[in-house]
This record gives structure tokens, C-alpha cells and sequence, in this order.
């Protein structure tokens, strides 16, 4: 598992230093104003480089392509994650399934189930946070967040 250490860097925003389970070290900042700078600590030097500078839109884009929202590994397609008691997982539409042609609003899925869809992916494009009138469709991935219970009825709806 990877150690995060968070700090506050005052009148520039946030720094997280991250080492990950492979070794690596990496700095984050986030600036007040959006920006984003990624750096690389190289331990034989002994400082950190400036990799890349993304802007707030750029890190959005970034944080959901490596949060697997536009591709998941095939390994990873029945992984849940926990945080706390917030489950996020994905759910495949299968062929015949009864919600499909339906409206995420006609399925009432926040009133009924307390459950939020979050995203929806086919055929590589992805729909973040879909509204009430996003139509269910077959071969769809939902990426569906909310408490274990929650999710397993809105599984039996789709």
C-alpha cells in the first residue's frame, strides 16, 4: 500500500508526497489557482524534478483516466473499491436485462435504491455523473457508487 503525506503549503494550496508500493516518490502540488505540478524525487540525486504542469480541466481528464472511468482492465472489470462504507463498482448491462431502454429517471434509482450511477461507458466513451435521462442500453458499463445494500438493489432494478 502506498503512504501519502499531505501539507499544507500556505499561499500556494496543497503538497502530497507519495511513495508508492513499486518505490517510486512522487510530489504533488496543487496551487490555489488549479494548477497542478507533478515532480519525481530521484533518490540518487536527491531532488525532485518538475515532470509536468496540468491545469485543473487537464487534471480532471488525468485523475479519471487513471481512476479507470474511460478503461478498465479486464482483470479489474468485477473489482469493488470500499471507502469507508461507500462501495464504487462496476456493472455490465447485460443483453435482455429489464431497465434497458429505460430512463436512469423512469428506474427512480436515488429514490428506490439510495444508489447514484456515476458514470456510464460504451464502446470506449463515457458519460460522467448521467442525468435522469440517460437511457439504459445493453453492453453499457455503470460505474455505480453507494452502501453495499444500496448497490444490490439497484442491481436487481437494472
Amino acid at each position: 500500500m502506498s503512504i501519502v503525506r499531505e501539507s499544507d503549503l500556505i499561499g500556494i494550496g496543497k503538497k502530497y508526497q507519495i511513495e508508492t508500493e513499486a518505490g517510486d516518490n512522487m510530489v504533488v502540488v496543487i496551487h490555489d489557482d488549479g494548477r497542478r505540478e507533478l515532480y519525481r524525487f530521484d533518490q540518487e540525486e536527491s531532488e525532485s524534478k518538475c515532470v509536468m504542469t496540468l491545469s485543473d480541466e487537464e487534471s480532471r481528464q488525468v485523475a479519471g483516466i487513471i481512476g479507470g472511468l474511460s478503461y478498465k482492465p479486464k482483470a479489474l472489470e468485477t473489482i469493488e473499491v470500499a471507502l469507508d462504507d461507500l462501495i464504487i463498482e462496476w456493472y455490465k448491462v447485460e443483453d435482455g436485462a429489464l431497465s434497458i431502454g429505460k430512463s436512469i429517471g423512469q428506474l427512480e434509482v436515488r429514490h428506490r435504491t439510495g444508489a447514484s450511477i456515476i458514470a456510464a461507458i460504451k464502446e470506449g466513451e463515457s458519460t460522467i455523473n448521467p442525468g435522469p435521462d440517460y437511457i439504459i442500453t445493453p453492453d453499457t458499463t455503470l460505474v455505480v457508487a453507494g452502501k453495499r445494500n444500496h448497490i444490490k438493489l439497484l442491481k436487481e432494478i437494472l
